[in-house]
């Protein structure tokens, strides 16, 4: 199958086939998807090249080591996915890439990468917002129709946000500070569990008591949909301080942790619905969970619990789509396309792109460096 896409349309009909290039953080990603429409979606090729042993060392992930892995990776990443998806280059239609937000070394490695393809190759640039991948994830695997309430929930992230069409979105709540996952990430260095710190702390959690350790709940009784994580992060590293260090305190420092992240995402959430609901009426009838945090099998079980409390139906990418992944770039590049939202060659490297760009700029959640690289 070739393709061959005229500079002069404006859309192009499916099924066609998307490359999609995911470099915005730790992760050098690239997989091919075939999109015959939205509900209609075929993952020929999903490759993943992880850097936890470069930055294992530091117990987090160090922005020039990723950007000198992603360059050194990149190449045999996107062979590797045109291999295995057993196409030629030619049969692309287009060509998909992280263009934020992100670790801007990274963000550019992946983003020169689909640019000199889409030049050599003659096929439109689809830059995406790493956050809209997130958002669109659970088409992966099943349909799921707008509108629907995003928990977006990562190392870099944590958003709550009506998404009521593709490029639609409302911002009901963010974090004021740090991102769970970096409060998991942070709060793992301290106890010296290793890297990455999330999957290691839900470990050590099941081992424990999760009402052993009396940790605060943030923004507790607030009547918003905010999140803040910082004075949890630094509530877990005093008592680490003030403990024993033995692994009976590691496992029961995680599990009140755990557990307190959960009451916070629970309490904030169940705000966000409300929310949600009074936006949308009857048509409020979907939650989905995205990010490399909603792979927490615990706390998918309490949003499972709330959910089933409110009347809404919970979807969520499987466990190896949460974290970042090509699939949901080239998902969301495919979508553009449809669209004929493309990109010009100069498109530049974005390392702060929020969803809603006019909440973000009405009421910015944070400043510079506060939560974490992707904010």
């Amino acid at each position: 199958m070739t393709t061959i896409f005229s500079k002069t349309a404006t859309t192009l009909t499916p099924p066609f086939l998307v490359l999609g290039i995911e470099s915005s953080c730790d992760e050098t990603a690239a997989s091919v998807l075939r999109y015959t429409k939205e509900d209609d979606i075929e993952i020929l090729s999903s490759i993943i090249a992880s850097q936890d042993e470069e930055h294992a060392p530091f117990g987090g992930v160090v922005p020039e080591i990723a950007a000198r892995a992603h360059m050194q990776k990149i190449d045999y990443i996107i062979e590797a996915a045109i291999n295995d998806a057993n196409i030629e280059y030619t049969d692309l239609a287009g060509i998909a890439a992280t263009s934020g937000p992100g670790l801007i070394g990274g963000v550019i490695s992946g983003l020169l990468a689909a640019k000199g393809l889409a030049l050599s190759l003659g096929r439109p640039l689809l830059a995406v917002n790493h956050l809209e991948g997130h958002a669109l994830s659970p088409r992966l695997a099943a349909p799921c129709a707008f509108p629907y309430l995003l928990l977006l929930v990562s190392g870099g992230h944590t958003q709550l946000l009506s998404v009521n069409g593709l490029g639609d979105y409302t911002r009901l709540g963010s974090t004021v500070d740090d991102a769970a996952g970096e409060a998991f990430d942070k709060s793992a260095k301290v106890m010296g569990l290793g890297f990455p710190g999330g999957p290691n702390v839900e470990k050590w959690a099941a081992k424990g008591d999760p009402n052993s350790i009396p940790l605060p709940r943030p923004f507790k009784g607030k009547d918003h949909a905010d999140f803040s994580f910082a004075g949890l992060k630094t509530a877990v590293a005093r008592a680490w301080e003030a403990s024993d260090k033995s692994d009976i305190a590691k496992a029961n420092i995680c599990a009140s942790f755990q557990n307190a992240v959960g009451d916070v995402m629970r309490e904030r959430t169940l705000r966000a619905i409300a929310m949600f609901k009074s936006l949308h009426g009857e048509l409020a009838k979907r939650f989905v969970v995205a990010g490399g945090v909603a792979a927490n099998k615990a706390l998918r079980a309490r949003l499972t619990e709330l959910c089933d409390t409110e009347g809404l139906s919970l979807l969520a990418p499987p466990l190896k789509f949460c974290t970042d992944n090509a699939a949901m770039i080239a998902l969301a590049g495919a979508a553009k396309l449809a669209a004929g939202d493309i990109d010009d060659l100069d498109v530049a490297a974005r390392p702060r792109w929020p969803l809603d760009q006019r909440a973000a700029s009405a009421n910015p959640a944070s400043g510079y460096g506060k939560k974490g690289p992707k904010s």
